[in-house]
């Protein structure tokens, strides 16, 4: 009994409200049907609240303001997020825009494939950029000269004193955009086999040169790694010992950070 009782009552009631719901007074034209609409519509929505207020609204993302070119120094461990540019993300926590590319030079004259990033110069975009961060030369000694006799090579590069070479042109080209150049040294070896051992001395000579450049300009920053590999660890290599490990690349791009905050108080 209860439970029949149970079944009807809700059956009336439900018959009830379908019945008052159909139930409305008529009206010519629909006038006052749409004038109480009208009026519960207004009364709902001045009681309601706002869904989504200012501070909730995420801003639109500011474009990078930093840009790497270079070579696989810098583009290495790039399809996994964890290349130089991706560490100088991290530790400025702030984007940047990266065009290097692997087997890149400094000294390369095949037009189309220069200008699709095998001539780094090639790999410049056009932007609203406060810092460049550059590397290149070390393919020009090892693959254009093979570290041996590269005194043309490295005269064609950079001058003694800095002055004349495509490495100089390239980076006033460069600074003449408003942007600071942040031009990045290569790791040395551990002091243990490595098949560009022999580069050793070249590369050194290539960055003595560098350095004396950015004597010249203030908006020109050296940052070298000369004393970044202690003697004997192979940890900041990869397997080939020439390319950055991840803990290479991380640490470069530490390091490329920390001149770039030095040198720009507003980052």
């Amino acid at each position: 009994m209860k439970a029949s009782f149970l079944v009807s009552s809700l059956v009336g009631a439900v018959l009830a409200l379908l019945s008052g719901c159909s139930e409305v007074d008529p009206a010519p034209d629909g006038a006052t049907v749409s004038a109480s609409v009208d009026q519960s519509t207004s009364a709902d929505a001045s009681d309601a609240k706002d869904i989504v207020s200012k501070s909730t609204v995420s801003s639109v993302p500011a474009s990078p303001r930093i840009m790497a070119m270079g070579d696989s120094m810098m583009a290495w461990h790039a399809l996994t997020q964890a290349s130089v540019s991706h560490a100088i993300e991290d530790a400025l926590d702030e984007p940047v825009s990266s065009y290097a590319v692997s087997g890149a030079r400094v000294l390369y004259s095949l037009p189309v494939t220069g200008a699709l990033g095998l001539r780094i110069s090639g790999q410049y975009r056009k932007g609203d950029w406060d810092w460049i961060v550059l590397n290149g030369g070390g393919n020009d000694l090892w693959l254009g000269c093979g570290c041996g006799a590269c005194t043309r090579t490295m005269e064609k590069l950079i001058s003694e004193d800095g002055k004349r070479g495509a490495i100089p042109e390239m980076v006033q080209t460069l600074r003449a955009t408003g942007a600071q150049v942040a031009y990045v040294g290569y790791l040395r070896s551990p002091g243990v086999w490595s098949p560009i051992e022999g580069c050793r001395d070249n590369g050194a000579m290539l960055e003595e040169r560098i350095a004396r450049l950015a004597e010249l300009d203030w908006g020109v920053h050296f940052v070298s790694l000369q004393d970044l590999v202690p003697e004997g660890d192979r940890s900041f290599h990869g397997v080939d010992m020439i390319h950055p490990s991840l803990k290479g690349s991380r640490e470069i791009g530490k390091r490329v950070a920390a001149a770039i905050s030095t040198n720009d108080q507003g980052r």
